[in-house]
């Protein structure tokens, strides 16, 4: 089994994300992810683009692949802000998550979400705290 194969074999208990949302994790190395969401209409809100909540979703999933996906400890988000630029024009929002940095118990992230026409949708920041 790859790595990658692992990483999505253990997630896949993140019901929500996985599950509910349908989330996939597309790449995972140490300290990074890209995640995916295809566009449903149960991801739309009224005006119908999608709803912040998927979208915060898909960032916050696309980190915690990027801080666990091959960490020895694992890490919680302790602090999450997200910035909307612009409403999705696609059919698929791509999240890309690196780490910025790490210490001993906190950690920084960025998220940057487009969608698969270049769209620049939203841009979120992560602090993650290590729990063991």
């Amino acid at each position: 089994m790859s790595a990658l194969e692992e990483i999505r074999r253990r997630f896949q208990n993140d019901h929500f994300a996985v599950g509910t949302t349908g989330i996939v994790i597309d790449c995972a190395e140490p300290g990074k992810a890209v995640c995916s969401l295809t566009l449903e209409q149960r991801h739309m809100n009224e005006n119908n683009v999608p709803m912040g909540g998927a979208v915060f979703t898909l960032a916050d999933f696309a980190c915690a692949i990027a801080a666990n996906g091959y960490a020895q400890r694992k890490t919680v988000s302790q602090n999450a802000s997200i910035t909307f630029l612009s409403p999705a024009k696609g059919k698929r929002l791509i999240a890309k998550a690196s780490c910025l940095r790490e210490g001993h118990t906190t950690a920084l992230y960025a998220v940057d979400i487009e969608d698969e026409l270049g769209t620049y949708v939203a841009h979120a920041t992560v602090n993650g705290f290590a729990i063991g």
